[in-house]
């Protein structure tokens, strides 16, 4: 469904609703902006362990260039139970959710609100209760946006130095250490601070420490890499997916793991240059821009729509198609390349192809390429 550009001078200010849902596993807090419509999904967020869906989320979603996707798409923040502003100290025999119950708390969540069908956009802990979301209920998920997403569970070794990491730090510097690599914590000192000011200021540190080894102690996502021939019914994300992470991230290796076990066909992988370990925070712009040709790839933001943040577009790109060992070509500039279906099938023998930013919204159940796409900014 495609909004036409009669229809955006009909749009309101999206009115704001402010409440906690009460769940099988618990109250989570929920933020929703703007009315839901049959013929349009919403945005559902999920923030990152040590955060809430302002520290994780305002720096993108209050960008002016944002406005171009949040005046047609509600917007519905989840926060996992004692994780937003204010919260008081959870029961000490309160038991805390699991990740794969706070995935099943979503779909509550989405009833009680009225929305038919979301485009999950989350971050680290987030990023992997939406997926397991997805996997579980894909009728209710038109498409992921999944930053510094994880799919593996801590393994000994890593279960042993999160133990010690407890033991020896703070939780403010437990959790810094999640978000962002050692040399950027000892550099950019400003960023930091904000971040170690959120942690400590917002938010109750037992509740974090709950949500934090209920992540640590999550189980691997379940996907598998559907092979033509082969393993065909393998268990995968069945919607279109964007995979965004920092190249200066902690957990770049584990994005890209990621990549590798999803359908080539629907996922994207999007590794931004000269960025941290918070891309929506660090690059707003880029990631927005992403996330606007993403949409658009499944039909419900018309070009005409999107002009003023189309033509606010000047950052450099280089796409890269890969299967297996990765290479990168680079361009100075967006290049303006239509994909097509038959030209997607007389280019599948070649390893490698240069397309546009714009390849990503053309990513639909009709319009797809065979293999995974790497997008570098």
């Amino acid at each position: 469904m495609v909004l036409e550009e009669n229809e955006c001078d009909s749009i309101v200010e999206p009115q704001i609703t402010e409440e906690h849902i009460e769940t099988y596993y618990g109250n989570v807090h929920c933020i929703m902006t703007g009315t839901p419509r049959a013929n349009l999904p919403a945005i559902l967020t999920f923030h990152d362990v040590g955060l809430n869906h302002k520290s994780c989320f305002e720096t993108m979603f209050k960008h002016e260039d944002m406005r171009e996707i949040v005046r047609h798409l509600p917007v519905c923040h989840v926060e996992a139970p004692g994780q937003h502003e204010g919260a008081k100290t959870l029961h000490s025999v309160y038991t805390y959710p699991t990740m794969d119950q706070l995935s099943e708390s979503l779909p509550v969540v989405l009833k009680h609100f009225g929305l038919r069908r979301v485009i999950g956009v989350g971050v680290g802990a987030g990023a992997y209760i939406l997926a397991k979301f997805a996997l579980n209920h894909p009728d209710l998920v038109d498409g992921l946006v999944l930053i510094n997403i994880n799919p593996n569970s801590e393994g000994l070794i890593d279960s042993v130095a999160s133990k010690i990491t407890e033991w020896t730090h703070t939780l403010p510097d437990t959790i810094l250490s999640h978000f962002f690599r050692k040399d950027e914590i000892e550099t950019n000192h400003d960023l930091i601070a904000t971040y170690r000011h959120y942690i400590t200021a917002t938010m109750d540190e037992s509740n974090v420490s709950h949500f934090l080894r209920s992540y640590n102690s999550r189980n691997a996502l379940e996907v598998e890499r559907p092979i033509p021939g082969g393993n065909i019914n393998a268990r995968t994300l069945k919607c279109a997916t964007l995979l965004v992470v920092g190249d200066n991230s902690p957990v770049v290796e584990a994005v890209v793991d990621c990549n590798s076990k999803l359908d080539p066909t629907k996922t994207t992988l999007l590794k931004m240059a000269d960025c941290g370990g918070l891309p929506q925070a660090d690059q707003p712009a880029k990631v927005i821009e992403a996330m606007k040709y993403f949409i658009q790839g499944m039909g419900y933001l018309s070009s005409a729509s999107m002009t003023r943040l189309r033509s606010r577009t000047a950052s450099s790109s280089s796409i890269t198609s890969f299967d297996g060992s990765r290479s990168r070509a680079h361009t100075n500039e967006l290049q303006h390349v239509q994909p097509n279906v038959h030209a997607t099938e007389e280019k599948r023998g070649h390893s490698q192809s240069d397309v546009s930013m714009e390849n990503i919204s053309h990513r639909s159940a009709d319009h797809i390429v065979s293999k995974s796409t790497e997008v570098a900014f």
